[in-house]
């Protein structure tokens, strides 16, 4: 068993190169191929990324993390599939405990996270991700799924510029048991510092409700972006 890491990027090139040595150093013999899926950086992250050894560059012909992860999912040759967001830091043993849950008949599945921020409602915050209510997940905490599984599922809808995660993580649950690894993926506290904590609350909770109420994705996305300052990605 053998896993395909897959990478979004836009515009990470202050963070890329850590999660990269991350996945390498803790990958073992597991970690088939790290693939990053670009949308046009303007940064520097893709001059970075053609610096480091085994590492795969794809230039997304459509923007969106959506798409350019199922982009990156059809071309990966892994056993199973883990979607990373560049800002972010798996733990340690992510290798093991992803084949571990895996093994034990858990086809897809998250962990759990912690900000890297001491500021106690961030960590009030993070605390509830070990849950399973669906608005305590997150395309943050990383999603791992065997491929044959992802492939059944359809992927993620690529007209989705937003929630894409929550509605995968819906439909997987109705077919597949879906795990909650009870391990700490390292999460940007960058939206929060860049906007007030109470500013991103208010915008994700209105976005979650209209995720769930139906409204299209050009009105969330606008609503979002009106909501809050915008970062990198």
């Amino acid at each position: 068993m053998n896993i395909s890491v897959i990478i979004p990027t836009l515009n990470e090139a202050d963070n890329i190169n850590l999660l990269i040595e991350r996945l390498k150093e803790y990958g073992g013999n597991q970690l088939l191929e790290i693939i990053i899926v670009d949308a046009g950086s303007q940064d520097g992250t893709i001059e970075t990324v053609k610096k480091l050894q085994g590492v795969k560059l794809l230039n997304s012909p459509q923007k969106g993390r959506a798409f350019q992860m199922n982009y990156g999912a059809e071309r990966a040759k892994g056993d199973l599939l883990y979607f990373v967001h560049a800002d972010t830091l798996p733990p340690k043993c992510y290798m093991q405990s992803i084949i571990e849950s895996v093994t034990n008949g858990f086809p897809v599945g998250c962990f759990r996270y912690q900000f890297n921020s001491p500021k106690k409602m961030l960590k009030i915050n993070a605390f509830f991700t070990r849950f399973p209510m669906l608005w305590c997940r997150g395309g943050d905490q990383s999603l791992f799924v065997k491929k044959e599984v992802f492939g059944t599922l359809q992927g993620f809808r690529n007209e989705y510029q937003i929630m894409e995660d929550f509605e995968f993580i819906i439909r997987a649950r109705k077919k597949y048991p879906f795990k909650i690894i009870q391990k700490d993926m390292l999460v940007s506290a960058r939206k929060y510092d860049e906007n007030s904590y109470m500013r991103v609350q208010i915008a994700n909770l209105i976005v979650f409700n209209m995720f769930r109420f139906g409204y299209s994705q050009e009105r969330m996305v606008k609503t979002y972006r009106r909501l809050l300052k915008q970062i990198k990605n």
